[in-house]
C-alpha cells in the first residue's frame, strides 16, 4: 500500500499537468495571459482554474480591469466584429 501512494501521486501530477496544458491552449497568447493574470487573481480567483469561468468573470468585471487587460478584451471584441 505504501508503494501505491507515490505511484498514484505521480499519475495525478501527470494528469493535472496534461489538463493544464490543454486548457492553456485556449487562454490566448503569452502576452494576453501576462496582461490579464494579475486581474484574474485579483478579481476572479474564485473561478481559477476554470479558464472559461475566469474569462466570463473578467468580461463581467471589465470596468475593474487594468488598462492592459482591458485592451486584450477590447481587441478581442473588435477583432471578432471585423471578421463578420
Amino acid at each position: 500500500m505504501m508503494r501505491l501512494v507515490p505511484a498514484l501521486f505521480a499519475v495525478a501530477v501527470v494528469a493535472l499537468g496534461s489538463a493544464a496544458a490543454l486548457a492553456q491552449e485556449n487562454q490566448g497568447t503569452a502576452e494576453q495571459r501576462s496582461a490579464c493574470t494579475p486581474d484574474a487573481f485579483r478579481l476572479c480567483s474564485a473561478y481559477i482554474p476554470d479558464p472559461s469561468g475566469v474569462e466570463a468573470c473578467l468580461r463581467q468585471r471589465k470596468s475593474d480591469l487594468s488598462a492592459a487587460c482591458r485592451a486584450v478584451f477590447d481587441h478581442a471584441t473588435t477583432g471578432s466584429a471585423k471578421g463578420r
